[in-house]
């Protein structure tokens, strides 16, 4: 993963605030960004940014045309969740922070075990 400095780091955040979801497949936890293809260079810019997560798309549905941008697993647990540990606060969207917490609560165990592989 790219160190991302302050800038970049506010801007992965407030797009999650405003556009991500936070939930999982009952197995692993997942945050997901789904925007309209004229976003395609943000979405080349978050694969930069986290290599490891992955781009889906465009997908042409029901009129629309949009990215999904996944990150899950590994990449989700190494490079995503420590940004948004730290910089993710209720003060600044409470709605977005709860959504993360329910997240990391549903999921915790699956966090730690791939935590604690990192560390080994």
């Amino acid at each position: 993963m790219k160190q991302l400095d302050d800038f970049n780091r506010g801007l992965f955040v407030g797009l999650l605030i405003g556009e991500g979801s936070f939930g999982g497949d009952g197995k692993q936890p997942q945050v997901t960004l789904r925007m309209h293809v004229r976003h395609e260079a943000v979405f080349r810019w978050l694969l930069d940014c986290f290599p490891q997560t992955r781009l889906y798309g465009p997908y042409h549905h029901g009129g629309r045309s949009y990215y999904q941008w996944m990150a899950r697993g590994r990449a989700l647990v190494n490079d995503v969740l420590p940004v948004l540990e730290d910089d993710l606060r209720p003060e600044l969207d409470a709605h977005a922070a709860e959504r993360f917490e329910a997240m990391r609560q549903r999921y915790s165990a699956y966090i730690s075990r791939e935590r604690a592989r990192q560390a080994q």
